[in-house]
């Protein structure tokens, strides 16, 4: 590639991430004023992001438009132990979510998740008690399972439903529990359940306590979160072809950048 080229390129490409970066930031610092605790607890990460990128962006910039060796190396290096991060990451997340899927029901047409089904890694996520009193807060003031008899007004409509994994888990007892069905909110909680499984027993029609402290909730998180890292992993396949391309034309623009500064 030549030298003209591939610093036209780096520039221009480093000048759209620096506003891709600063766009990150303002949402990251939107964020943080967010009320939603479940939103701040990813601002710091968001910031973080925005942060390294544009650094990246400003000193791949500034090396191709003076033609800077020093700052084309260091933009390089940092380019690099991105791609390796990205790269790890994926190949982590896909590992993890490699495990875990739902039960079919006889009668339902969603699936009931458990538990003991997901890996290790997500199995001490979930069962540490911080992370899982944070997480069950978020549940609570998102209303979903609130929502559910506003959304399902006829008993007919609520079983013909085809609810997402945490409606299944969190909103609801297991169905080997037995608990006839009143309506989308509300379970016989007077019949005694058939399974002697402790989330029959954990499971109550209170608004603030549903099926929230039972094992059926957190296997129906852990299958939420299978599916947006694997959606994550995808992505960061996509972007580490990107950026290996970015990393190649910034070689170029380094070695062009030397050969220029050996002639004068």
């Amino acid at each position: 590639m030549g030298m003209g080229t591939s610093n036209f390129v780096i520039r221009w490409i480093n000048f759209l991430t620096m506003l891709l970066a600063i766009a990150v930031v303002i949402f990251g610092v939107w964020m943080s004023t967010h009320h939603d605790g479940c939103r701040k607890s990813l601002t710091l990460p968001v910031l973080g992001l925005g942060a390294f990128i544009f650094v990246i962006s400003i000193i791949g910039f500034l090396g191709a438009v003076k033609k800077n060796t020093i700052l084309l190396w260091i933009y390089l290096i940092m380019l690099c132990i991105v791609l390796v991060a990205i790269l790890v990451f994926t190949v982590l997340a896909f590992i993890i979510t490699n495990n875990g899927s739902g039960h079919h029901v006889s009668g339902l047409r969603y699936k009931e998740y458990q538990l003991k089904d997901y890996s290790s890694w997500f199995l001490k996520q979930l069962n540490n008690t911080h992370n899982w009193k944070r997480l069950k807060s978020c549940l609570v003031k998102s209303e979903g399972c609130n929502n559910l008899a506003k959304q399902y007004k006829t008993l007919k409509q609520y079983k013909m439903a085809k609810l997402t994994p945490i409606e299944a888990g969190c909103c609801r007892p297991p169905s080997e529990c037995g608990y006839p069905v009143v309506n989308a909110s509300y379970y016989d909680l007077s019949f005694h359940p058939i399974s002697s499984k402790n989330d029959c027993k954990l499971y109550k029609n209170s608004r603030s306590v549903k099926c929230y402290n039972c094992d059926s909730c957190k296997a129906g998180v852990a299958q939420y979160m299978k599916t947006e890292w694997r959606v994550v992993a995808i992505f960061n396949l996509a972007l580490f072809s990107v950026l290996s391309i970015i990393y190649f034309v910034g070689c170029c623009a380094r070695r062009n950048a030397a050969q220029s500064q050996s002639k004068a």
